[in-house]
């Protein structure tokens, strides 16, 4: 995906280490309790972030499961568009309260939900000549995946490859979730750009 101009300026998250990444953990579940009891957003200064790393542009997902393992809400960016840290707080209140296949998450819920956090590198495109070499190109369980045609896009976290472990099934599950026939891949002129991610859970 082509870097915004605004991007260009800033720099970009490329790695966040077990420390920052359970720094953003606990400050996930910070931001969610702290909207569910009074409504705001949590504010939070640069100065109160310890880690420098995390002030970069970054992109992430936040994940919400029962104890059970059941989904209760996922939220996330696919490219950078603000500090790594603010990211996961706009994130997490998304997750939370704005996914629309779930009913907003209640205060009493909150105890009971286990957050994982996804940080993205940035999206690199998959150049193929068809359909065939495009599959060749993906690594199951390593590669996040996005498509895009003309204005629909969306994405499948590394996490989907552990329900859809086949490739052409994966592909077609995602052409179906951006709104496209089944087998997009095959024929239509979609782009496909990948992603890795490192993970931190509760």
């Amino acid at each position: 995906m082509e870097i915004p101009q605004w991007l260009l300026a800033m720099e970009v998250i490329s790695s966040i280490n077990k420390e920052e990444g359970l720094f953003l953990l606990k400050l996930a579940r910070r931001t969610i309790d702290h909207y569910l009891r009074t409504g705001e957003v949590l504010h939070m200064s640069e100065d109160n972030i310890p880690f420098e790393n995390l002030k970069k542009a970054g992109a992430s997902f936040v994940t919400l499961k029962t104890k059970k393992g059941q989904l209760r809400g996922c939220i996330g960016s696919i490219i950078p568009h603000t500090h790594l840290y603010q990211d996961v707080i706009h994130n997490a209140i998304s997750a939370a309260v704005s996914d629309p296949r779930f009913s907003p998450l209640s205060i009493d819920e909150l105890k009971s939900v286990r957050i994982k956090l996804s940080i993205l590198t940035y999206p690199e495109k998959i150049e193929h000549q068809d359909w065939r070499e495009l599959l060749s190109k993906i690594e199951p369980y390593k590669d996040g995946l996005i498509i895009k045609h003309k204005n629909k896009t969306t994405t499948f976290l590394p996490d989907v490859w552990e329900t859809l472990p086949d490739k052409e099934l994966f592909m077609s599950n995602l052409c179906m979730k951006a709104d496209l026939p089944y087998n997009c891949y095959k024929i239509m002129d979609i782009e496909v750009f990948r992603y890795r991610t490192s993970t931190f859970e509760e």
